[in-house]
């Protein structure tokens, strides 16, 4: 009987700490911890340069990060152990807000090495003779990948599998495989000897939203670090935008 009634015991324990930590927050004008569900591209590549921001603006607010994949992030949010979350558009679900704020396409990363490297783009059917690196299907961007391939009829075969982007990355720098991965997957810079090339025919992308309860407010602290990692990721929207158009040029030329 206590084995079973632990899950329950361990919720309500979380919605009470939650609670209290509400209150403190809002006793303390603004002033409070903010704790945020987000998935591993957002968290290691998106949320540092607000963070530093926001520490600046905000001194002496705790931050907690509950890094993990699209699926566990929702969940996190519904069952209030995150006032919100970074995600990615896969289910819809109705006690949830949605804020769209960034779309990116998938590219292919090679390194700088390999034949297709020099490409100004390359299709789905290049691939066929690569050494792919696929995430692992527990992955909503694997999901939403395999969702978008099986549409247009495109397969594609791995010779291996990890379960974090980060992991394909550090393999494709090494000279282990190439991969398909989100456009920010890497920041400019970070792997000089990677190589990041459009994929067409079909362009496929994925749309990062922020998610929270609705109808339910967000704690002041909180509410201004959502608001300026929104304004962060819709400035991010506008370049990925001028790079989707250059995508989408070269696929209604053929290149």
């Amino acid at each position: 009987m206590g084995r079973e009634f632990l899950p329950q015991a361990g919720r309500m324990v979380n919605d009470v700490t939650f609670a209290v930590e509400r209150l403190k927050d809002m006793s303390r004008l603004g002033k409070g911890s903010v704790t945020i569900a987000s998935i591993p591209t957002m968290a290691h590549h998106t949320l540092p340069s607000v963070i530093r921001s926001y520490a600046l603006a905000h001194g002496g607010n705790r931050i907690r990060i509950l890094e993990s994949s699209a699926t566990e992030v929702t969940r996190a949010v519904l069952q209030d152990q995150a006032e919100f979350g970074i995600t990615l558009r896969l289910a819809r679900f109705a006690d949830l807000v949605e804020e769209p704020c960034l779309e990116e396409p998938f590219m292919f990363f090679c390194r700088a090495e390999h034949p297709l490297s020099r490409n100004k783009s390359v299709s789905w059917k290049d691939l066929r003779e690569t050494e792919l690196i696929m995430v692992s299907g527990h992955s909503g961007n694997r999901a939403l990948l395999d969702y978008q391939l099986a549409r247009k009829r495109v397969s594609l075969n791995s010779m291996y599998e990890v379960q974090h982007l980060s992991t394909a990355i550090a393999l494709v720098s090494a000279g282990v495989g190439t991969a398909i991965l989100p456009s920010s997957t890497i920041q400019e810079g970070t792997y000089p000897m990677v190589r990041r090339v459009p994929l067409i025919a079909p362009v496929i992308k994925r749309t990062v939203i922020l998610i929270r309860k609705k109808n339910a407010s967000l704690s002041p602290a909180t509410k201004a670090f959502y608001d300026m990692l929104a304004e962060h990721l819709q400035s991010m929207g506008k370049t990925s935008l001028k790079r989707r158009t250059v995508l989408e040029r070269a696929q209604s030329s053929g290149r």
